[in-house]
């Protein structure tokens, strides 16, 4: 009887432990996702909210709202960070047989807050997310006791596809998770960052038109556009201001046409009053007086008869305006030069409209 007792309870031990440890394997592989703990407290948020609903139907009391207005409702802050799992998981049989150990302590606030510096000693929260390999932005970010961070969609994901709760980088089990926002800061920072850097540049570029436009540059191909743009603009401004009359502008084409045909009128009596030999021999006399030997524009010796070095000279010329020259060349500076063959020519020193005389030789 004894041996009989003895073998029944050596196998109710071993059953014991068997069922143990197959109710710590089911709890161990059994999946533990951050929505689980959320998901319950929404469920149980929605039956408070409809048994509060239903007691309020009954007791049918007329709410003023003077109280709520007063008390003011409780804005939760969206930066604050929780953790997801404050209390340890219940020990299982094989924990409480002593055939496990137990799970860990939750952490303190201390111990969190080591954690978070060693995260951001190594950058996690600027790099992406090792998960999805994209920016965490304002997504939401949890922390792992392990001091690893991810998207906490990516985590979910993660422990669901892989039916465990181990830290997709260093492999830790029984880790630890709480809710950040130093993704998001760093996020809002970059944005604010930028959107002030575009503002600077875009002051800084009117800054900078506003001063092409009114300081001229010191390279000649620029100040040279510049000075270009300038003109055109204020001829446009002009023409744009100016209210063009046809009639008054052929009127006062006709009256200075009317001016300029008097002027080569007068010119023409000028240079067509006759000069009598009295006066030619006064020129002559002018003429000699200056000693000039040369013609000016062929620059040849001048001569008023006679031969000059055994050869005849050329005819000499002498202009009403006591000055001598070769009489071919002046036929041919008459010829090269422009304008109406009927007006008068100007002399080639003076410029003043002249009569000729061919002297004789």
């Amino acid at each position: 009887m004894l041996k009989n007792k003895g073998h029944s309870s050596k196998k109710n031990n071993l059953a014991v432990t068997a069922v143990a440890l197959q109710d710590h394997i089911l709890h161990d592989l059994q999946l533990r996702d951050l929505s689980v703990a959320d998901h319950s407290k929404t469920k149980v948020q929605k039956k408070e909210n409809r048994s509060k609903s239903l007691k309020r139907d009954t007791k049918a009391i007329i709410d003023t709202g003077l109280k709520k207005a007063a008390q003011g409702p409780k804005v939760e802050d969206p930066e604050k960070e929780y953790v997801l799992d404050p209390k340890p998981p219940p020990l299982t049989l094989a924990q409480k047989l002593g055939l496990f150990g137990p799970p860990p302590v939750p952490l303190s606030s201390d111990e969190w807050e080591k954690v978070k510096q060693r995260s951001i000693l190594q950058g996690d929260s600027t790099q992406p997310c090792p998960i999805c390999r994209e920016e965490f932005e304002l997504h939401p970010q949890v922390l792992l006791s392990c001091s690893h961070v991810f998207h906490r969609a990516c985590l979910q994901a993660f422990e669901k596809f892989t039916n465990k709760k181990t830290c997709p980088l260093c492999r830790r089990n029984q880790y630890q998770t709480r809710v950040i926002h130093d993704g998001a800061r760093l996020f809002k920072t970059k944005c604010v960052t930028r959107i002030q850097a575009y503002w600077r540049g875009h002051i800084v570029r009117k800054w900078y038109r506003n001063l092409r436009k009114t300081v001229p540059p010191t390279d000649a191909k620029l100040r040279r556009k510049f000075f270009e743009e300038k003109f055109t603009e204020i001829s446009h401004r002009i023409l744009c201001s100016y209210d063009t009359n046809i009639e008054e502008l052929f009127s006062e084409i006709d009256h200075c046409l009317a001016i300029n045909r008097s002027v080569l009128q007068q010119l023409e009596q000028k240079c067509g009053h006759e000069i009598t030999e009295e006066d030619w021999e006064k020129i002559q006399i002018q003429a000699v007086q200056r000693g000039v030997s040369e013609c000016s524009i062929c620059l040849g010796p001048l001569s008023l008869g006679g031969t000059c070095g055994g050869q005849r000279s050329r005819a000499t010329v002498l202009l009403s305006c006591s000055h001598l020259f070769h009489h071919m060349c002046l036929l041919a500076l008459e010829e090269f030069s422009l304008g109406d063959n009927s007006l008068c020519h100007a002399c080639p020193l003076c410029r003043s409209c002249y009569q000729k005389k061919i002297l004789e030789c």
